[in-house]
């Protein structure tokens, strides 16, 4: 794929990023769901490690490799035309480099990075360390002559650390660094109530992601929010998988 393919599909991405008319990307595994979304009319996508770590057959928490990874992120740009996020987990253990020239050799223009640190017990990167990971990260895009969208995560609600009186606070300090650092949309992965979304669509400097579950939560609810992305997480194959389940039982 072409540098300049390349430069326009991370800008029209970045483009989509608007806070209270979110992007919705449908995460999707493999050739197949991708072009099952941008058939129904999804401008962009994202490529989500939990799914493609299932579909073939390997632990989520960078049970596959970063390989495993690309090698699939490159069968489904091949299959579409549009805008492809990658979830880069903590790094797979790479160097931030090896991982912009990965992405953008299988074709994608976007990433997520997370502070779990799966290689190294699962530990919770600092604050600073987080920060330094998306500078770095931006660094090798900017070498790399492309503005890959940077979606900085942090675990902290969704793993629970510390105390829950001050998770808040401690998960905007940190989501805030890695704007500094450099990130485009930021993500306090889990599932929020209204109020606390809103609370962080007011208070952080960049488009917030929301996770969504699609046959379950209302898609006009997120915009009013400030909400400026919308992902699935596993929640897409998994309603799939119920419902193939009861196919699949009618058989039995």
């Amino acid at each position: 794929m072409s540098d300049q393919v390349l430069q326009a599909r991370a800008a029209a991405l970045l483009a989509l990023h608007v806070p209270g008319n979110p992007v919705i990307l449908p995460t999707v595994w493999d050739a197949w769901s991708a072009k099952l979304a941008v058939d129904a009319g999804f401008a962009a996508l994202t490529v989500g490690s939990h799914p493609v770590a299932d579909s073939v057959g390997k632990p989520d928490g960078e049970g596959m490799s970063f390989d495993d990874l690309t090698t699939r992120v490159a069968q489904i740009t091949s299959a579409v035309d549009v805008p492809i996020s990658v979830d880069a987990e903590s790094g797979y253990g790479e160097d931030p480099k090896r991982l912009i020239d990965g992405l953008l050799a299988a074709g994608a223009v976007g990433l997520n990075v997370e502070d779990t640190v799966h290689k190294e017990g699962g530990r919770i990167r600092t604050d600073d360390e987080h920060a330094a990971l998306v500078g770095e990260l931006r660094k090798a895009a900017d070498a790399a002559g492309v503005h890959v969208v940077i979606n900085a995560r942090t675990d902290l609600f969704l793993r629970q650390i510390g105390d829950e009186a001050d998770r808040f606070d401690r998960a905007v300090t940190k989501l805030k660094l890695a704007a500094e650092a450099g990130a485009d949309c930021l993500y306090p992965v889990g599932r929020h109530d209204p109020d606390t979304l809103r609370r962080l669509a007011d208070e952080l400097p960049l488009p917030i992601n929301a996770i969504a579950l699609p046959d379950l939560d209302d898609p006009a609810s997120f915009g009013p929010l400030g909400v400026g992305r919308i992902s699935f997480g596993p929640f897409l194959q998994r309603a799939l998988s119920a419902r193939a389940e009861e196919l699949l039982a009618r058989w039995r």
